[in-house]
């Protein structure tokens, strides 16, 4: 790791901060699980040092979780043996090592946002319902009981109604002087100070306080459980307890390590995806290295006498609140542990509880802070009734299964969205004919029957039918049965034309045409080529395009091309004529050219395409605000361009309503100017095509100029 001064010096306060947190936590776990107390603290030192050394995460920490405590508790009854079920502790993280090198660690990319928000805003009001209690000086349940219930008999609500009667002025007073001091501290100025992290100085003064009442009015001082409690060490011998290899084929052993594997892990995925939300700088996780760092983990605290490990929400949280930077912070607070339970339990026994609890409680309240609700709610019921759902299943549970009740809720809406829109239903305007298309969606599942099965059914008689399956990567057995029923006999019955396409090749069909065939192009008038041009313009500007599979109609016109009209425009990039007109590949014969001008070869490009082609349309398409014609307004001379400018000055030289201002830069005579050449241009065809003279007479062929308007993308035409 290359780390500046400054980030080594946030790692070290945030390591710092997260240590006084974990301390008590570590022991509460443990006094929770039913097992020996220093067993909570090592697994506190390995989460910080050997997980924080091999995982990825730069904000997460580890150590014994209050998720796993019902399943210790049950794992050392069970097994009858501490030794025993320290063996269950290193299978399971060896089974963690396989999960990660699998990469079972995707698992976390299909939680939903709604959902993980919704645990970080529950674990807030969590921190603040449970440490109440503390802050008030009633300590009788562990330190981290997170769960609704607990195993006294109690729950989260009764257990506020009972602290009541066992609140201590002495703790209270500490935790007001607490909470003043965490909201206070940012705003002094004093640079020295502000170095200072304010849950330092928390601990200190509340440490000095109740000294201060031990002196001065000993009933207000706090001691016993409301203050931190490290066991006595009499050696390093005594820390350790280690597994006993001779249950290696026992199989209940087997079994609680794989349940302990499988619960951590879930615990460890949900807990660093709501980091990810958490972290100012939105770092990736990495989930499968992190597997890998939680299995080293908790091999390592099986074999030296520690609880099961898992990434744990609180002190991951309080590690961001702290300002850590890096990882170096998890890594420094299990050196920390190791540090206190070694060298300084007497110093640290005199910290009181009600300074932790407030440490925990502001932690809580920038969780679940108001503005998550609004952002939330702002998002819509879809995201806003999953996070709320989820927020009161896990107050009123548990984390794994408040989790699941809001994955449940979150699935459940996916699912309705599936059932009601399966697809899209668009009218094309198939030239001068209306087709239906009906679009499939990605996923259509047998939930997505019913709603298929009612549209066929409902679509009228005589109607011609497109069902579009080409985006869809999954179609239920059950959809396809339902679409061949209504090829083979309802359709035929309601004289239906169908084309089904994106299919399987047994299933695909083609009764009608989505492109222009020889005899289609001939059925066509030249007033019918110009209402197809209006209607795509009406639908270019209204922003209803037809929808185009431009894969088949390629395959459709490598056979031959049979264009309706050819369009003269300019060489501009905001008129391209196909998606002016929403038009398809093959439908018109498309000439560009600066200013729209006139010359011998375009000239014969639209004599080729009357007579040998069959085109029934030509139309000279200007627009405002041109380029070209403002630059033979200005008399531009410029290479080549001089030569072309000189084929649009008739025009400047015709318009004669704008007396001022007779220049490139007067967009109202620059319009005046294209609308006039686009008329000079139809003149000129005219006069110089004998062969497009002889097709108008015959009424074969039709020629009308048009204004696109560059500002709404309407088309004028002049008829």
């Amino acid at each position: 790791m290359n780390m500046s001064s400054l980030t080594v010096k946030k790692d070290f306060v945030a390591g710092l901060v997260v240590f006084l947190v974990a301390l008590p936590l570590c022991l509460g776990v443990a006094l929770a699980s039913g097992a020996p107390l220093l067993s909570g603290v090592i697994a506190g030192v390995i989460g910080g040092i050997v997980v924080g050394y091999f995982s990825a995460s730069n904000t997460s920490v580890s150590g014994p979780a209050a998720g796993l405590t019902t399943i210790v508790l049950a794992g050392i009854t069970q097994l009858g043996s501490f030794e025993w079920f320290l063996l269950a502790v290193f299978i399971a993280g060896i089974i963690q090592l396989l999960f990660g090198f699998l990469k079972s660690g995707f698992i976390a990319n299909f939680i939903p946002n709604s959902v993980i928000k919704g645990l970080l805003a529950a674990i807030g009001i969590i921190l603040i319902l449970k440490q109440i209690p503390h802050a008030v000086g009633y300590d009788f349940d562990p330190e981290e009981d997170f769960s609704f219930y607990q195993k006294d008999g109690e729950n989260t609500f009764t257990e506020l109604m009972h602290m009541l009667n066992f609140i201590q002025l002495g703790a209270i007073i500490i935790s007001i002087v607490s909470i003043s001091i965490l909201l206070l501290w940012n705003k002094i100025r004093n640079p020295f100070f502000k170095q200072i992290p304010s849950s330092l100085i928390v601990v200190i003064v509340g440490v000095l306080i109740n000294l201060l009442f031990l002196n001065i009015n000993p009933s207000l001082a706090i001691s016993g459980s409301h203050l931190v409690n490290i066991p006595k060490i009499n050696s390093i011998q005594t820390l350790f307890t280690f597994p006993d290899f001779n249950q290696i084929v026992n199989t209940k052993v087997w079994v609680i390590g794989f349940t302990i594997a499988i619960v951590a892990s879930i615990e460890t995925l949900l807990n660093i995806e709501a980091l990810e939300n958490l972290d100012p700088q939105k770092r990736p996780a990495y989930p499968n290295r992190e597997l890998i760092a939680q299995g080293i983990g908790n091999t390592v605290s099986g074999l030296i006498g520690g609880l099961p490990i898992t990434s744990v929400i609180v002190r991951s949280s309080v590690n961001i609140q702290a300002g850590a930077q890096t990882k170096l912070s998890s890594i420094l607070h299990g050196l920390f542990l190791l540090i206190a339970i070694v060298f300084l339990a007497p110093i640290m026994n005199l910290i009181p509880l009600a300074s932790l609890a407030s440490i925990l409680i502001f932690t809580g309240f920038k969780l679940t802070a108001f503005n998550l609700y609004i952002e939330e709610f702002k998002k819509g019921y879809k995201q806003f009734i999953p996070f709320v759902i989820t927020i009161l299943a896990i107050v009123l549970s548990d984390l794994l299964i408040g989790v699941s009740i809001g994955l449940i809720i979150s699935i459940l809406f996916i699912i309705k969205n599936n059932i009601h829109s399966p697809f899209t239903i668009k009218t094309n305007s198939h030239y001068l004919e209306e087709n239906l298309i009906i679009e499939l969606n990605s996923q259509v599942s047998f939930l997505n029957k019913a709603k298929i099965k009612n549209t066929l059914l409902t679509i009228q008689n005589n109607t011609k039918v497109t069902i579009d399956a080409t985006r869809a990567k999954y179609i239920d057995q059950d959809v396809i049965d339902i679409v061949n029923e209504f090829k083979n006999n309802i359709a035929p019955q309601k004289n239906i034309a169908l084309n089904l396409i994106g299919f399987n090749s047994a299933l695909n069909d083609s009764q009608f045409k989505l492109h222009l065939d020889k005899a289609m192009q001939k059925s066509l008038s030249a007033d019918q080529v110009l209402a197809i041009l209006k209607a795509g313009n009406h639908r270019f500007t209204n922003n209803t395009h037809n929808t185009k599979n431009l894969n088949q109609q390629l395959a459709n016109i490598a056979k031959g091309q049979n264009p309706i009209a050819i369009i003269l425009s300019c060489i501009d990039s905001r008129t391209t004529t196909e998606h002016v007109f929403d038009l398809g590949l093959g439908d018109i014969f498309s000439v560009r050219i600066a200013g729209n001008i006139l010359n011998e070869d375009i000239l014969g490009s639209m004599e080729f395409a009357v007579h040998q082609m069959g085109v029934k349309l030509i139309v000279v398409l200007g627009h405002t605000k041109c380029g070209a014609i403002a630059g033979a307004c200005n008399h531009l001379e410029l290479g080549h361009l001089s030569q072309l400018l000189e084929k649009i000055q008739p025009a400047v030289n015709a318009e004669t309503s704008v007396l001022d201002n007779r220049d490139g830069d007067n967009y109202e005579f620059v319009d005046k100017v294209a609308a006039i050449n686009v008329m000079q241009v139809i003149e000129g065809i005219k006069s110089n095509s004998t062969l497009i003279n002889n097709a108008m007479l015959d009424n074969t062929v039709k020629i009308v100029g048009a204004m696109y308007h560059i500002e709404n993308g309407k088309v004028i035409f002049y008829e």
